[in-house]
């Protein structure tokens, strides 16, 4: 379990062993008021007066102990929470870092529900196990045992008597422990599936509302939670008689102590005050015990969140190189490109060339490969086989700072940040100038629905965008791209959202923006690619044709049918009652 945490403690690792020694401290002096009793009641049962300044002196000396637990303790769980916080912090960044090497493709299918559930719910449980179980647990553990030892030392056989409740007491938290454990996947898995289901029942509330679909939603919804909750019921079902047993042994360190112990003392084999003083240390083990075996149950928690929170980032990073682009163009190739999800292989072995300066386009009906392969240039995935190059060298071979200088990716569903408009264009290029961002901005046919806005663009995007229509959100992005100015670049259906009032303008900005680009643009509308230098008719994961719109028109059956459904689906119209 310590090897778990050790390097994510780091140089914080002296603040919870000072958390220990302190918490030591404090029980001990939590236990000493136990001694200072028995000094009490030991004269008494020898028949010996004692005068008030002894009694005072003992009461004021308990009342110090406990001022000094309150110290210690206050100040060991000061540290331990200074050792807790900045061990979760660095937790979390060494997750972070483990989930930017991941490929986008699994971020995704991670969801965001798990991941949040990772970074915040998960993560904030070890710091209950960090700030109290090691400290506490060990402190806690390790006086009693040094107190039992005195037992034995004070009277054996009062010592191998306080034993037995201690040794049922831990049978029963063991058979709890391994009861749990063995429910501890199902548990978590549950729980973790419950996140994301109610973020997609949350995030789809506007779909199940318009196709009236509340009842398989919510039966989908109602499902999840009920499991977690069965789970979770049927984990402490299995966990309660046992926790029933030590929870109300484990302190009674007299249940045999007690009877046996009063008939040595009747039978003159032990002295009365022994007895006492024995009697005194056991009341001070009691607590302490219970207090470090619960935390003992925490133990194996800590190593399985760490272990399932490492597990999840296992995944191999994404194949990434630390050289610059050197390339002797900006010609684009895919060479026998084989790609699949999970056993799915979706890419068969696909070789397309995009000439520098060129636009090609990908076609084809939906699931046959199109937004696949314009992602996989993006290095959204690793490949399973085959190389994918620009000017010669492979996009592995490059830092992705380098492919990212090279290629813009503008897709159809685009994030904006909760910042303003400005700032969310800035991420094209941080350093540029805001003549530079105003003229981008501009120039993707933004000035229209900003004049607006009262602070223009400076106004607030709001969580994803939310002030923004859809095709409001894609002129920003487009404007990111030409803020970039990247010399490749790639349009995932980037006008998706765009109404016809202005679809013209916005082809006529992208025109502008892909003059003297490497260009690779996916679009279901076929016009508006007709004149691009190649045309890619993409089916079931292989390029089955790559020509110029007229040629394909002749010579690809697959390409004509997608076109004429195409120029149909455009005279489509609602018929007249």
């Amino acid at each position: 379990m310590f090897k778990r945490v050790k390097p994510y403690i780091g140089e914080y690792k002296k603040y919870t062993i000072w958390a220990t020694i302190l918490m030591c401290i404090g029980i001990i002096a939590n236990v000493a008021p136990y001694f200072f009793m028995y000094q009490i009641i030991a004269p008494l049962t020898r028949g010996e007066s004692i005068d008030a300044p002894f009694i005072l002196l003992r009461v004021v000396l308990i009342a110090v102990c406990e001022i000094i637990f309150s110290l210690a303790y206050v100040k060991g769980l000061e540290f331990s929470h200074i050792s807790a916080y900045n061990t979760l912090k660095n937790l979390r960044v060494s997750l972070k870092a483990k989930l930017e090497k991941q490929p986008l493709g699994n971020i995704n299918e991670l969801g965001t529900g798990r991941i949040k559930k990772v970074f915040t719910d998960d993560i904030d449980q070890v710091e209950l196990l960090l700030a109290h179980a090691i400290p506490e647990g060990i402190a806690n553990i390790a006086i009693p045992i040094l107190i039992i030892v005195l037992m034995f030392v004070f009277d054996w056989r009062l010592g191998l008597l306080s034993l037995v409740p201690l040794v049922i007491g831990m049978f029963a938290m063991g058979m709890m422990m391994k009861s749990g454990m063995e429910k501890m996947n199902a548990y978590y898995e549950s729980a973790a599936k419950m996140n994301n289901t109610i973020i997609e029942y949350v995030n789809g509330m506007e779909v199940v509302k318009v196709f009236n679909k509340d009842g398989d939603s919510y039966k989908r919804f109602g499902d999840t939670v009920r499991s977690y909750r069965d789970f979770t019921l049927d984990w402490y079902k299995v966990c309660w008689p046992w926790m029933a047993i030590y929870a109300s042994v484990l302190p009674c360190l007299v249940l045999l102590m007690l009877p046996v112990g009063s008939m040595m003392v009747l039978g003159g084999t032990i002295a009365l005050d022994k007895m006492v003083l024995v009697f005194c240390m056991s009341f001070a083990v009691g607590p302490s015990v219970l207090k470090a075996l619960n935390f003992a149950g925490k133990f194996p928690q800590l190593d399985y969140k760490i272990a399932e929170l490492e597990k999840m980032m296992e995944h191999p990073p994404l194949k990434e190189g630390t050289a610059g682009f050197q390339g002797k163009n900006l010609d684009v190739e895919f060479k026998n490109v084989h790609f699949g999800y999970e056993d799915a292989e979706v890419l068969h072995g696909v070789n397309l060339s995009l000439k520098q300066g060129t636009t090609t386009a990908l076609v084809g009906e939906s699931g046959s490969g199109k937004s696949t392969l314009a992602k996989l240039l993006v290095h959204y995935y690793d490949l399973n086989s085959g190389s994918i190059s620009i000017g010669g060298q492979d996009i592995t071979d490059m830092s992705l700072q380098a492919l990212n200088d090279q290629v813009a990716f503008v897709s159809q569903e685009q994030f904006l940040f909760n910042t303003t408009l400005y700032e969310n264009i800035l991420i094209g290029k941080p350093n540029a100038s805001k003549e530079e961002v105003l003229e981008a901005a501009r120039r993707a046919q933004c000035n229209e629905f900003l004049e607006r806005f009262p602070n223009g663009i400076e106004t607030q995007a709001g969580d994803g965008g939310k002030q923004l229509s859809g095709g409001e959100r894609q002129r920003i992005s487009l404007a990111r791209a030409i803020l970039k100015n990247a010399p490749i670049i790639v349009l995932d259906e980037a006008t998706a959202f765009m109404d016809p009032e202005n679809e013209e303008k916005m082809n006529a900005a992208l025109d502008e923006i892909v003059k003297d680009k490497t260009v690779l643009v996916i679009a279901h509308r076929l016009s508006t690619i007709k004149n691009a230098d190649k045309i890619c008719v993409m089916k079931e994961g292989t390029c089955i044709a790559a020509d110029t719109h007229d040629k394909l028109l002749e010579a690809c059956p697959e390409y004509k049918k997608l076109w004429d459904a195409s120029v149909s689906a455009s005279t489509w119209k609602v018929r007249e009652a």
